[in-house]
């Protein structure tokens, strides 16, 4: 694939929520200085409540649970790191075109604070609350981290074939939506929720689906390229997290493909 066409594949994976780091070959320009902005600073001042909600809601959760007591299992504060153009992390460099991800490397969440403009003007998902589904899908994958389930996803990756392993990918990806509206009911249950927020994350949930990228960026639908699931998938199973509010039913290996 040319540069372009890798290019195009990043920016579709990214708005997906992945880690584009997995698709393309680490690339020479260096990290870019973070200098804030009045509009970033605006930004960062909802990011900041929305990650310090997300450490007391994941705190309380693992606390409930007696087996992860007693196998020492607690919930550790990812680090929270902004940039524009370009980063160094743990999982190598990622540009401008990258936008959020999670690095299990050194337990951080990267964001590009440029890309929550391209999900309200792009995407058509505005308002607070989708910034707040974005960021705690990409917590829901440091929550598989802590649980040790993004291990297990990464030793299928030399196993199975392209095809195979982007369900596996679909499945990883269902469970951060579910993590994404436990966290959501949890602070609902705490009287942070506006009337309009829960639609917005469902409204944020169905704009990343892989049928809708796909449809938008290159005009047609490939089921079996997807890597995050599809629009209905993704918000079924961040709805599912939402309704029950805690680890229950959050394994999505336990579903037929096509039941997910």
């Amino acid at each position: 694939m040319g540069g372009a066409g890798l290019i195009i594949v990043a920016v579709l994976y990214t708005l997906m929520g992945g880690n584009p780091l997995q698709l393309v070959p680490m690339v020479a320009n260096q990290p870019s200085s973070y200098v804030e902005t009045a509009e970033d600073a605006e930004k960062m001042e909802f990011i900041k409540v929305i990650l310090a909600d997300t450490e007391d809601v994941w705190k309380e959760v693992f606390n409930e649970y007696q087996g992860l007591r007693e196998q020492g299992v607690v919930y550790k504060e990812p680090k929270l790191v902004v940039f524009h153009q370009s980063i160094q992390s743990a999982c190598g460099m990622a540009g401008a075109a990258m936008g959020p991800f999670y690095c299990p490397g050194d337990q951080t969440v990267y964001l590009d604070l440029s890309f929550f403009d391209k999900l309200k003007n792009e995407l058509g998902a505005s308002g607070d609350f989708a910034i707040a589904y974005v960021i705690s899908h990409e917590i829901g994958h440091h929550v598989q981290n802590l649980l040790g389930i993004l291990q297990q996803q990464q030793a299928l990756r030399e196993k199975l074939s392209p095809t195979e392993y982007n369900k596996i990918s679909v499945r990883i990806e269902l469970m951060a939506d579910y993590f994404a509206g436990v966290f959501t009911r949890r602070i609902e249950e705490k009287g942070y929720l506006d009337v309009d927020d829960l639609e917005e994350a469902i409204n944020a949930a169905g704009r990343v689906g892989d049928d809708v990228l796909q449809k938008q960026y290159q005009g047609r639908v490939v089921p079996d390229s997807f890597t995050h699931g599809s629009a209905e998938m993704r918000v079924r199973w961040f709805m599912k997290g939402y309704n029950t509010g805690d680890l229950r039913n959050f394994d999505t290996f336990q579903y037929e493909y096509d039941e997910l």
